[in-house]
């Protein structure tokens, strides 16, 4: 029996970069069906960068919770430089997001099967805008 497909589209954004920062996921099977939706403020000095990779490890923390560690989990994200990195393509250099990327390489340890796709940013519209939501939240 072939594992249960599990699609995640994640988010990070931040206004001002450093700024207010929010993450954005939406969890769902192979068939589109919604399972769940992450939608978090991070704070008021956060880089681009390391809210790319919050949304990840908050993702990744719903599945967790949700008992998702058979299943053959893909990660979709426009931001080129997370998923470069999450392949092994490219060098981690910055220090706050090192530690990000840390923290993603110990939840990917959880699971039997995670991928990471590059997507563009007009296929990530709805972790986008939980992202935004998010930030939107904050300041009003």
């Amino acid at each position: 029996m072939e594992a249960r497909k599990i699609i995640i589209h994640t988010d990070g954004g931040s206004r001002g970069n450093p700024g207010i920062g929010g993450a954005g996921a939406v969890i769902t099977d192979e068939r589109g069906e919604v399972l769940a939706e992450i939608s978090e403020y991070l704070g008021d000095d956060v880089t681009n960068n390391y809210a790319e990779y919050e949304a990840v490890i908050l993702a990744l923390d719903k599945c967790a919770e949700l008992g998702f560690y058979d299943a053959n989990i893909e990660i979709r994200a426009d931001s080129k430089l997370a998923i470069e990195q999450l392949n092994g393509n490219w060098k981690v250099r910055n220090p706050s997001v090192k530690k990000q990327f840390e923290r993603v390489c110990k939840l990917l340890n959880k699971f039997k099967k995670i991928s990471f796709k590059h997507i563009p940013r007009k296929e990530n519209i709805r972790a986008d805008k939980l992202a935004n939501i998010a930030m939107d939240n904050e300041i009003s």
